[in-house]
């Protein structure tokens, strides 16, 4: 039979702690009781379980809600979150003279590409490109450039997009009423920008690079390295 003390006040004999129960033990408080802590309780004490989510803040907790700092469960914002941002600048200089798009390198034999690995398959990436370029002459022509953007999604193939062959005939550096020498290098700058949002439905990685073409078969083009090329990927949440 359990033993019942009625009292109004424990205090420990030596004056400085009052242990209830030994190791081991449990204390109960049965249902209908109240414990009152009008004194400090480190949180350090919490060491198994879990806080209910009402005990945190108020509202409902849900998968769709998350806790403010006013202690407020309120719905989580959606749509246009940045999630991650790769980028990658070129500054490699390579001449090209041919008509047939061709990989813009990054070093010598190697393609210049840029992936990203979004975290869900609702993401998007948003696509941008700002390409700082130099245009040369070899017989007097003008050295306009013709430039396609790839995508590609895991180990399959690169396949064009934002139009086949994004053309930027109007690179051009032969201006009107200006004799140019054969050979000569005009900076074409900042001539090539490119900001594409795509939906890619993959958490797989997914990979950009440039081809480009000279449009005039004499005209030579060259990377410029003193500005340098860039390749921005944003990863947008859903």
């Amino acid at each position: 039979m359990a033993s019942v003390l009625k009292v109004d006040k424990l205090d420990p004999q030596s004056g400085t702690a009052l242990e209830i129960g030994s190791s081991g033990d449990t204390i109960t408080i049965p249902s209908g009781a109240t414990f009152t802590q009008s004194g400090t309780m480190n949180a350090s004490a919490i060491t198994a379980g879990t806080v209910a989510t009402a005990r945190l803040g108020s509202g409902t907790a849900s998968s769709s809600t998350v806790l403010y700092g006013d202690q407020t469960y309120k719905t989580e914002p959606t749509g246009g979150k940045l999630l991650q941002v790769i980028n990658s600048e070129n500054g490699y200089r390579v001449l090209i003279s041919t008509t047939t798009l061709t990989d813009m390198d990054s070093g010598s034999g190697v393609t210049w590409e840029v992936a990203i690995t979004p975290s869900a398959t609702s993401s998007k990436v948003l696509f941008s490109c700002n390409l700082a370029l130099t245009g040369a002459y070899t017989a007097g022509a003008d050295a306009r450039l013709g430039i396609t953007l790839f995508e590609k999604i895991g180990a399959g193939a690169y396949t064009a997009f934002g139009g086949a062959d994004n053309s930027s005939s109007n690179l051009l550096a032969n201006h009107a009423g200006i004799t140019k020498t054969t050979g000569e290098e005009i900076s074409l700058g900042n001539v090539f920008t490119q900001s594409i949002l795509r939906t890619t439905n993959t958490t797989s990685a997914v990979s950009y690079k440039i081809q480009w073409k000279c449009i005039n078969a004499s005209a030579s083009s060259y990377n410029n390295d003193e500005t340098g090329s860039q390749i921005t990927l944003m990863e947008i949440g859903a």
